[in-house]
């Protein structure tokens, strides 16, 4: 029997599920719990005559916290049964190999086990011969210029080592460049301003600060700590101290790597709109609430395919949420009616406290509780939407998986910020999206629940969606799916862990030697606990049903596991082409005309530029008359006729493609159809109450 290469660490996976009782959302109280810090700092190469500094200043910091410190020089302490008694090792500007073979083995087991990991500044000039070190490191040194003031731009305001800090911090250190750029594989926290100050070498992004996850464990990096002034620098010791806690256990965050998204808020309210009463203040890149009940609102786009993130915190025990899904309009009770609210609250009834989608379905209480900071402290949610469904992340673990089934109400709008009342202080900082697949319909499938396959199988896995994953990869092993709907299919992103070699992952049709559709790279992600999303575009994807295979590439075995992968059709994008509805016909413009006011009806398809229509972010234009599509007069109520206007990107012009192929204007919350359902041309287009049914289901050919 072929076995996968890697330490097996499972944990039952725990069951999303709505609770009924009330609960409190956490019982951290203020104080950590006590724990144990191994400082370790043996040179092999350079000494910084700081170490002695160094040891003191953490010392000092255990003093005043909740922590012990233990400090040495001798790699024999790095045995399994000594190192189980400390929660997080502090690298402290150690130099060259300090380790043998054996000690690797019994840290790198402590690691994946669960244990910490801080390095301070020269730990990542240090065992360049090991490869588990250059992962958790995150990156080694390769040179430095001489001793100077630099500016380092704060990019994380939410980790403990660095939520203290202003967004540019000036300060005077040695500053390392490396040899890779850690932003792949680690979140990075800080990086440096190359242009204040001379000798950086790396560029306009260059990592200074970050954190990662390999396994179980927990790492942290910074580049200060150099110089002696550096540990009476009250902001350095701060950061040093939020990065041990992190390392410990007793800080959480989301440290997955973070690329791609785009700023809604760090300081600029532009685009955002106070809905009812109440105000938010805006002071340092942060928004608190004031009074209420009202609601902060993006206005200039509304959502659908999407993974918001922001940064919140709670003074005590208040209340406030994010609202998602909901259309366009000064009255904050839209919001509440026709979207949902993730909840922000320390305690309330199981589906009104913190991560609950409010009223809906509370959140997974363990998952929460372990994961949550303690007011007085930041927090980061992802807010996940593909389709209408909804996943709630808190510092980067899954606490609540939500399926939108109520037709009045819908996960694609707009984005807005609860400010609840008075004494509900909330604050959020760092408010940001990415857009998935171009906006188009999604369609999510579970790895592990292929129909047949040649040497895989379902493994079970904490972290996993749905509890298990497709594992026990190799080369040449495929995974078949029967019976997947390709229509308009333009790219994959699949979920995948590897704490092995990587590879490759083809997409195919027919059987594993099948046309290839596109193939996506899977990286070593940094163990067998860190999970990450790799995307890639797929050409000559067949219309309709078909067998959809993966196929596995790469060296070795045990490759990596994938948790699941979505298909992205191009409803939100791509080049201009008919949309095809009930009965195969085409969305027409009435007599191939272009003035204000051409109904749009339905039509057998005939390839003419009256049925062909660009569709870009939720806009849907006809390149022939540069005209859009739009709701008669703004309307709201059933049967408002569909026209063509000129472009004027109202929200009446605003189109979101849902997972089930119907087409919603956010504005009315009512659906594309083709009346009466009937599929004679000439058939009037207009807006109904979404339904699902077949007159209101649309594909882009």
């Amino acid at each position: 029997m072929r076995r996968r290469i890697r330490t097996l660490l499972g944990a039952a996976t725990a069951v999303l599920t709505t609770l009924a009782c009330t609960v409190p959302a956490t019982s951290a109280t203020a104080a950590d719990a006590a724990y144990d810090v191994l400082v370790f700092s043996k040179t092999a190469g350079f000494r910084h005559d700081s170490i002695g500094t160094g040891i003191q200043t953490i010392k000092d910091l255990a003093a005043a916290g909740d922590f012990t410190v233990t400090a040495t020089e001798d790699a024999a302490a790095f045995t399994t049964a000594n190192l189980a008694q400390y929660e997080a090792v502090v690298f402290l500007n150690t130099t060259g190999d300090v380790l043998n073979g054996a000690q690797q083995t019994a840290f790198e087991s402590y690691i994946r086990a669960g244990g910490g990991y801080a390095g301070v500044h020269a730990a990542a000039d240090t065992e360049y011969d090991w490869p588990f070190y250059g992962q958790l490191v995150g990156a080694w040194f390769a040179s430095h210029p001489a001793i100077q003031q630099a500016t380092v731009k704060v990019e994380d305001r939410a980790h403990a080592a660095t939520a203290h800090l202003p967004q540019t911090w000036t300060r005077t250190d040695e500053w390392y460049d490396y040899r890779t750029n850690a932003r792949s594989t680690a979140h990075v926290l800080a990086t440096l301003d190359e242009g204040s100050y001379s000798g950086g070498a790396m560029g306009a992004d260059h990592p200074h600060a970050w954190c990662k996850t390999l396994d179980s464990g927990r790492s942290f990096y910074t580049g200060g700590g150099h110089t002696n002034e550096s540990y009476a620098d009250t902001a350095f010791r701060r950061h040093l101290l939020g990065g041990i806690r992190y390392a410990a256990g007793r800080a959480k965050a989301d440290c997955r790597p973070e690329t791609g998204y785009t700023t809604l808020y760090n300081g600029s309210t532009s685009g955002w709109s106070q809905a009812g009463p109440g105000s938010f203040t805006n002071s340092d890149a942060t928004l608190t609430s004031v009074g209420g009940l009202g609601m902060l609102w993006y206005s200039p786009k509304a959502y659908t395919d999407y993974s918001l993130k922001l940064d919140w915190r709670m003074a005590g025990d208040d209340n406030s949420g994010v609202f998602i899904g909901f259309p366009p309009s000064s009255d904050p009770w839209s919001a509440v009616n026709n979207g949902y609210e993730i909840q922000i609250d320390a305690t309330d009834a199981a589906d009104r406290t913190t991560g609950a989608v409010y009223s809906f379905q509370g959140a997974n209480a363990a998952a929460r509780d372990a994961a949550l900071n303690p007011p007085g402290e930041w927090n980061t949610y992802e807010l996940l939407v593909e389709g209408q469904r909804l996943q709630v992340l808190l510092n980067g673990v899954k606490i609540n998986d939500f399926t939108n089934t109520d037709p009045a109400r819908n996960l694609d709008g707009h984005i807005g910020l609860q400010n609840h009342g008075d004494g509900d202080d909330v604050s959020f900082r760092n408010i940001r999206i990415k857009e998935l697949g171009g906006g188009g319909p999604t369609r999510t499938v579970q790895a592990e629940s292929f129909s047949s396959a040649h040497g895989v199988q379902a493994f079970t896995k904490a972290g996993a969606n749905n509890g298990q994953t497709l594992g026990y990869v190799d080369p040449g092993d495929w995974a078949a799916y029967n019976g997947v709907d390709l229509t308009g299919v333009t790219s994959v992103r699949a979920r995948v862990v590897s704490g092995g070699a990587g590879g490759a992952i083809g997409v195919r049709t027919g059987s594993p030697a099948g046309p290839l559709l596109g193939s996506l790279a899977v990286p070593n992600t940094g163990g067998w606990s860190t999970y990450a999303d790799v995307t890639t575009a797929l050409s000559h994807v067949p219309s309709g049903a078909h067998n959809l295979y993966l196929t596995f590439t790469g060296t070795g075995t045990g490759l990596f596991d994938v948790d699941d992968f979505t298909l992205t059709a191009s409803g939100g994008g791509g080049g201009p082409g008919p949309v095809v509805g009930l009965a195969g016909k085409c969305l027409d413009v009435a007599g191939g005309g272009s003035a204000d006011g051409t109904r749009i009806q339905l039509w057998t398809c005939n390839g003419s530029a009256a049925q062909v229509w660009a569709v870009s972010g939720q806009v849907w234009r006809n390149p022939a008359s540069n005209k859009c599509l739009d709701v008669a007069g703004g309307g709201t109520a059933n049967g408002t006729k569909v026209q063509l206007w000129t472009c004027n990107g109202s929200a009446a012009q605003n189109w979101g493609v849902r997972s089930d192929r119907t087409v919603r204007n956010p504005q009315s919350n009512r659906c594309l159809d083709v009346s009466e359902a009937k599929p004679d041309n000439g058939r009037q287009i207009h807006i109904w109450d979404c339904l699902g049914a077949a007159n209101q289901q649309w594909n882009r050919a």
